[in-house]
């Protein structure tokens, strides 16, 4: 059993990312040999996967193989930065480029010069940063904030996504060309429940990094518990499976851990849907008991009539009104959160943020500030 993990685990003790990641399950194997031959070039690289997957590890793996190994890693959340501080974060800025700025500081890119600059949740990037990202791609070169000068620089970056890009430039929320710059090679990180093989080495692997953090001697897994576990299906993927495992260790008695030690979220009610929509669902439902559950065929047709109604009442600017429908009932349907509607809609929270100011919905200081379930997933952006 061989698990990658970041170089101090326990200093990324408060974060949603995956901490360890293995590749027993014939599925990991082949990802792990497509990384072997992408990861000595210079490739830009492109990672999708569900939260908690481990696209950041994927990314220092790629970085570890490569001829930049020894230069630096730095990895950047997007979806940490509000659109008027993710340019000066990403190029930098000059001193006085706006009100704060009481020195020069250079951007990630540079500070990844001859290294690799990891771009987490890079489809939350606003156009105005993805013209001068595609820029950057182009001409290998940075302008920093409030300065008129470029800055050369020698950079490899990988992204990473848990959104449909391409559904995203279908939408023209993000652009078709900076897809492509950013496709070269894609890497795809299957949830865990898609790759079981993994799940066993996962938990000996917890195990053990928690019982040397309590100072006891590993629990055994009773026969029950551990069926328990693999029959799970991990909507959080390995950070819940971590998680788990913790807990278990902490109230577990007598050197065993049965199933009653336990816990999983209430996620799991919903393994294959957006389990974090299942309240509102449920809310729906019981206002309208007669309203049943349709199969897509069925609403999907529904739809194609409801637009054909539309076209023969004339409706105006119909694509628009469409759209507008869409984003109001998603929202309506996620109780007002902005994190389910986007998952609902496979959008960046900041285009719905975006959207759902234009429509009115939310006051414009409110779409730049995430809302509850969002703060609790906004992640950290370090530098290795």
């Amino acid at each position: 059993m061989a698990v990658f993990s970041f170089p101090d685990p326990t200093s990324h003790a408060i974060t949603i990312r995956a901490k360890a990641l293995t590749f027993d399950d014939p599925k990991s194997l082949v990802l792990l040999e497509r990384i072997h031959l992408v990861a000595p070039s210079d490739a830009t690289v492109l990672v999708t996967g569900e939260s908690g997957t481990g696209k950041e590890l994927i990314a220092r793996l790629v970085h570890s193989l490569s001829e930049r190994r020894d230069g630096p890693f730095v990895a950047v959340n997007c979806g940490a930065f509000s659109e008027t501080l993710i340019e000066s974060e990403l190029f930098g800025h000059e001193r006085g480029a706006f009100t704060g700025a009481i020195s020069s500081q250079p951007g990630w890119f540079e500070s990844a010069n001859r290294g690799t600059l990891f771009l987490d949740e890079v489809g939350d990037l606003p156009l105005a940063a993805q013209v001068k990202l595609l820029r950057v791609l182009q001409e290998r070169e940075v302008v920093p904030v409030g300065s008129r000068k470029t800055v050369k620089i020698d950079v490899r970056l990988v992204t990473a996504t848990n959104v449909n890009l391409e559904a995203a430039v279908r939408a023209g929320h993000f652009r078709e060309d900076l897809y492509y710059r950013l496709n070269v090679v894609k890497l795809n990180l299957l949830p865990l429940r898609e790759r079981p093989g993994d799940i066993g080495p996962l938990i000996q692997h917890f195990l053990e990094s928690y019982a040397r953090r309590l100072r006891i001697t590993p629990p055994a897994l009773t026969d029950a518990a551990l069926e328990r576990l693999h029959a799970h299906s991990w909507p959080g993927n390995i950070r819940e499976l971590e998680n788990v495992i913790h807990h278990a260790l902490l109230v577990s008695s007598g050197g065993f851990i049965d199933v009653a030690d336990l816990q999983f979220s209430a996620l799991s009610l919903a393994p294959h849907t957006p389990a974090a929509d299942a309240p509102a669902a449920t809310a729906a439902l019981a206002a309208n008991p007669a309203r049943r559950p349709r199969d897509i065929a069925e609403a999907t047709g529904a739809l194609r009539e409801a637009i054909v109604d539309l076209l023969e009442l004339g409706t105006p600017r119909l694509w628009q009104h469409i759209e507008d429908t869409v984003y109001r009932s998603t929202f309506e349907f996620s109780e007002n959160n902005q994190l389910r509607t986007s998952r609902l809609l496979d959008l960046s929270r900041n285009i719905v943020r975006a959207r759902l100011a234009q429509l009115g919905i939310l006051k414009l200081r409110d779409a730049g500030e995430p809302d509850s379930a969002d703060a609790s997933e906004a992640g950290d952006r370090r530098q290795a």
